[in-house]
Order: C-alpha cells, then structure tokens, then sequence
C-alpha cells in the first residue's frame, strides 16, 4: 500500500480539530500529522511537519483563513482543503479560496450530523496524490466582465457541462471564453447547496452570458448559463411547449445530488446530435456513462485533459468508457465548444 496521507489539521476550535482528526484517522491512508488552532502555529507545523494537505478554517483569529491561504499559495504552494461555514457569507470565503488556489472546500457540520465530512478523507488522499503537478498558477480574480468576440452567431445546439473538484478554476476558464450570445448551457457542479448560489452570482458577474440558478420550468435560451443548485434536487433538462431546466428530487446517483450523469442523460435523450457534452476535472465517475450516453445519442463530447485537471477522475474514466470524442486542455475547451456551437458549422 501507498504511504498514508500526511496532514495538518488548522482550526481555532479544539472540539473541530478533534472531529477532523477523528474522521481523518479512521481512513488508514490517512494520517493526522498535526494539529493548529492559529496561522502562526499553522505556519510552524508545515515547516516542521511537512504535510502532503493542509485543512484550513476559514475564519480564525488574527490570521484569517483566506490570508493565510494566500500566503502558503505564494510562499509554498501545497494542497489545502478550506472548512467553512455553510452560510452565504462562508459560500463566498469559500469561492475566494477556490480562485487563489485551494484544492476544494467542505462545510463544517452542525452537532449530530457530519455529513458534511463524509468524503473528507477521499479528498484529502486526492489532494495528496494531486500535490506533484500542485505548484499552478492561480487564476486571475477580476471582477469586469470580459468580453470574447463579438462576432460569433449562435446555431442550435445545447451545451451540458459536468464538473466537480477543481470546477470552480476550470468552469470560470471555459465561461469567461463565452461571448453574451452563448449557446444555451447546462451545467452540473457538485457544491453545497448554500455555495451554488454565491457561485451563480460570481461567474455572472465575471461573463459575458447571464449565469443563473437553474429554476424548475426556466426555459433554454440563447445567452444564458443554468448552474443546478446545491442539495435537494437533479438538474435535468426537457421539453415541456419549449426546451426547459427541470429540477426533479430523486436519490443521490454515484453519491451526488445533483448528478452529473442525471443531466447528461437527459440532454441525450432532448437534444442528441444537437448538443455539447464537456467533462472536466472532478474525483470519481459521475458523468462518465451518462457522456457515453450523449455520444451514442451523436452529440459532440469533450473531455478535460490529465495535465490540466487537478483531479482527472470524471474525465479519466468518462476517456477510458470511450465517451470522449476530444481530450483537451482547459485553457482550449471554451473556444472549442464555441467553433461546435457556431451557426455557419450548422448551415443556419
């Protein structure tokens, strides 16, 4: 067997480092190297620990989480999972630590329910495993709304994006590519449901398309991005008088709610050869079949490439099920989604 994980655990609270470190050690992969209750005691620890990961608390006392995780992404850039309230003001801490680097964010649990912890220790052994090609530019934060060229005509078809850790980085990279007569666009993110929200706002704030919360009955337009929301519901789409977001309560799938693969699968059956289906970086299978799905159904598929991923799970096996059409970089698949998409590729 691998080594196990090395990490040091970073929160004010004692009672929290104790329930990290707790969930933690019960993986035997994993091992709890040490713990911090400050950034000046986190900041000691990593140099004498040397963790492979880092869980940080966002709001803690001198320090906040969000300065200190700047200065370990300048100064010694290593995987760091960010704990954070799920509240909106800890949705948007959340984000921020996202775009300056963090490798992916888990809520903190309320007494008498860790379900916010049930796959930390999964992502604190992918992080780990992550940390080789770790050293990556963060991406830019600007808060204007780009502007991509402006000549670019619209054909029929729709556009379905399956995304989970590392999608914050690589959905904001493909997004800010699309002029504000985007194709219509689908797209499963797996994220609490109180960072959805916040999320929407953001890349709607930084694109050109308007970018949403999908709604139940919300009608595809051009121009327009439907995030699904966090939680309680699958994002699919159907058409009911016109081509529509459905949001439609049904169990977890691959453990995710929403799941990728119950939008994909839809979209096949809606749109088939008249549809985009792009995979990107993302721990585990989800999306994988329902890719397959869309290509038998003829739709064009893309998948994020290794290199570029910081976890090549959803797409590593959605290539190996023969559901890629395309593996590309992420930096390639925004302009490639809209050379498919464009009017004249479709004699319109």
């Amino acid at each position: 067997m691998s080594m196990a994980a090395r990490v040091l655990v970073v929160d004010d609270s004692p009672t929290m480092r104790g329930l990290i470190t707790a969930v933690l050690n019960s993986d035997p992969e994993v091992d709890v190297v040490g713990q911090a209750g400050d950034a000046m005691e986190a900041r000691q620890a990593i140099k004498q620990l040397n963790p492979d990961v880092v869980t940080l608390d966002i709001e803690m006392p001198n320090m906040n989480g969000l300065e200190f995780l700047d200065k370990i992404m300048r100064l010694r850039p290593m995987p760091v999972i960010m704990v954070s309230t799920l509240t909106h003001r800890g949705a948007e801490a959340s984000l921020a630590a996202l775009e300056i680097g963090a490798f992916d964010c888990v809520g903190k649990p309320v007494p008498g329910d860790i379900r916010p912890f049930y796959d930390l220790a999964d992502k604190v052994k992918a992080a780990a495993r992550s940390q080789r090609n770790y050293a990556r530019p963060a991406i830019t934060t600007e808060t204007h709304v780009s502007s991509p060229a402006t000549d670019f005509r619209v054909g029929r078809k729709i556009v379905a994006i399956g995304s989970s850790t590392g999608g914050v980085e690589a959905l904001i990279n493909v997004l800010q590519k699309f002029p504000v007569n985007c194709p219509p666009t689908v797209i499963t993110q797996h994220m609490p449901s109180t960072f959805t929200k916040s999320f929407a706002e953001r890349l709607n704030r930084i694109c050109a398309p308007v970018v949403q919360e999908a709604t139940d009955g919300a009608r595809l337009e051009i121009g327009k991005v439907y995030l699904a929301p966090g939680g309680e519901h699958h994002l699919q789409v159907a058409n009911q008088s016109a081509p529509c977001c459905r949001l439609v309560q049904r169990d977890p799938v691959n453990g995710h709610r929403p799941s990728v693969d119950v939008l994909f699968d839809s979209v096949a059956e809606l749109a088939g050869r008249n549809a985009v289906g792009v995979i990107l970086t993302g721990m585990g299978r989800d999306g994988a079949a329902g890719l397959l799905k869309m290509r038998h159904a003829g739709a064009k598929t893309i998948g994020q490439n290794e290199k570029t991923c910081v976890v090549y799970g959803m797409p590593r096996v959605a290539h190996e099920l023969g559901a890629v059409e395309q593996q590309l970089p992420l930096g390639a698949i925004g302009e490639e989604i809209l050379k498919i998409t464009a009017a004249r590729k479709e004699g319109t």
